[in-house]
């Protein structure tokens, strides 16, 4: 590395400042939440802003792991984030790899899809479709419906027109059919691009309420987001603090933050371990090599 100069310096400084800024402006909030959830009763009514709990309590954490409707909401989001995810994986790696290869109607598929990423059908023709094929009030109508994500779906196309053609070329010499060098060199060589997709999809997933309230109307199927939603916004805590604590409960609010906490830090903990993939797949499938 070089002699900088000192406008160069000046420059990265104020580089550094301007993402330390960012940085605690997004950190912010999150130790604001934590802080809360572990705050006491005394804390929270004598402080107007808490920054950091002075007498830690586990009150609002012990009514979330208490409360069945929770766990259960914890289970269907896990579920319907891992077979989503799935799903979304298999029909998106499939239909693109599909879109790279020389077959008949190849142009018009790839249209619609540009199509359907520019013009969407709406919210009440995809309840009517829901609703007609039986998906309502299961599962299947969380993940179904959205299996295939336009943009995923050229940015997961676009990645394997990158792989060059000698490979899939020289299998075909050996031998090998569509789905044999679909399966043993292609994915293979896309873990990148799945990681980074799948990644997507998965925070998608975990992060979706609005199509459970739409398709749900069993509160034993809703998701964690649609349980938290009630908590914090609509204020249902399904079961009374009271019922549960002797002495005094802890604040509703704790109990809202402690539920922000507990649904967060899922996603939280699966990032990392895909974060060098997710980097590189999103690199690649971006730029025609």
């Amino acid at each position: 590395m070089g002699h900088q100069t000192r406008s160069e310096k000046i420059f990265d400084i104020a580089n550094y400042v301007l993402l330390a800024v960012i940085a605690f402006i997004m950190f912010f909030p999150l130790l604001y939440v934590f802080s809360v959830s572990f705050s006491s009763m005394h804390d929270f009514i004598t402080k107007d802003f808490i920054l950091w709990p002075e007498n830690w309590e586990t009150k609002a954490y012990q009514y979330i792991f208490g409360n069945d409707q929770f766990i259960r909401s914890i289970f269907v989001s896990i579920y319907v984030t891992i077979v989503g995810t799935f799903i979304n994986l298999f029909f998106t790696s499939t239909m693109a790899y599909g879109l790279t290869r020389n077959a008949q109607g190849q142009k018009f598929i790839l249209m619609a899809v540009v199509f359907s990423l520019i013009f969407q059908a709406g919210m009440i023709p995809t309840y009517l479709i829901v609703n007609n094929t039986g998906l309502m009030d299961t599962t299947w109508a969380l993940m179904l419906p959205i299996a295939i994500a336009p943009f995923n779906l050229i940015v997961m196309r676009q990645f394997f027109m990158n792989i060059p053609n000698e490979l899939t070329e020289s299998a075909h010499v050996d031998g090998a059919n569509e789905l044999q060098i679909f399966w043993k060199i292609i994915l293979p060589l896309s873990k990148p691009a799945l990681a980074a997709i799948g990644l997507f999809y998965a925070v998608n997933h975990w992060n979706n309420y609005f199509h459970a309230m739409l398709y749900i109307t069993d509160p034993a199927k809703w998701p964690i987001q649609v349980v938290l939603r009630q908590m914090v916004i609509t204020q249902d805590m399904t079961i009374n603090p009271e019922e549960i604590f002797q002495g005094a409960p802890p604040p509703p609010e704790t109990i809202q933050m402690a539920a922000i906490i507990v649904a967060t830090i899922p996603i939280l903990i699966v990032y990392p371990f895909l974060q060098k993939h997710f980097a590189k797949g999103v690199m690649l499938g971006a730029v025609k090599g």
